[in-house]
């Protein structure tokens, strides 16, 4: 493993980042057994008590799962992990991981179309109307950054009409992905939040209760920016 002494600073979080980097990287095998928490500990320079927080979490997040004899064994984070894991797949020392990313643009280009036929079969009422202002807080944005929120938020509208327990809490974990990274993400994202016309039709599409033309109008608006970025992504990944 290749651990170093941790900064005395957020020092569980620093453990905890670590060890998640070590499970993800291959590091830490699935089916080996941690070190105990003395010897993580002084591997660290750490406090036991920083190490035994930092295994809660890694528990927290199925990275790992304390055996019968109290034994702390890695899991295959690919079968056990949840979405609440994307944010550290994607970003890694400081920088974003294309596979990562081509893995989340696949996922939303094949959720978005969905979710919003189903949110235009479902039609709450004033929804279009609601769509439209969520546009128009879109077209007013000012700034990169300012423009990808906005289109967070209209999205936030379709997901909600859709009314999916499932695709909502799909939806709050790839945001929460990708606002952490959305200063760098704003710029490769702007041609698409750029397209207020295919907002517009996709709000039209939705409050006309017409559910294929709402998956068209979203396939309309997503595929041309998620094609983009997956080519840029692939080059980036055999660049590296």
């Amino acid at each position: 493993m290749a651990l170093r002494p941790v900064a005395r600073r957020a020092v569980p979080d620093q453990v905890f980042e670590q060890l998640l980097v070590e499970v993800i990287d291959g590091g830490l095998r699935p089916g080996e057994a941690l070190p105990s928490e003395r010897e993580l500990a002084e591997t660290l320079g750490v406090s036991r008590a920083a190490v035994r927080e930092a295994l809660q979490r890694l528990t927290q997040t199925r990275l790992v799962e304390v055996r019968h004899g109290g034994s702390t064994k890695v899991r295959d984070f690919r079968r056990a992990a949840g979405l609440d894991l994307l944010g550290s797949l994607l970003v890694r020392n400081g920088s974003i991981d294309p596979s990562v990313a081509r893995s989340i643009l696949e996922a939303r280009l094949a959720v978005g179309p969905a979710v919003a036929a189903l949110a235009a079969k479902r039609q709450p009422a004033g929804i279009a109307e609601l769509l439209h202002h969520a546009a128009d807080e879109l077209a007013g944005a000012g700034d990169p950054v300012a423009r990808q929120l906005a289109a967070l938020s209209f999205w936030d509208v379709v997901v909600d009409a859709a009314d999916s327990i499932v695709f909502q809490l799909m939806f709050n974990s790839l945001r929460a992905t990708y606002e952490p990274a959305i200063e760098v993400l704003a710029v490769l994202m702007s041609g698409e939040v750029g397209q207020l016309d295919a907002y517009r039709g996709l709000a039209d599409a939705i409050g006309s209760g017409d559910a294929d033309a709402a998956r068209e109008a979203a396939e309309n608006l997503l595929i041309p920016s998620t094609t983009a970025l997956m080519n840029a992504f692939a080059e980036l990944e055999k660049s590296r």
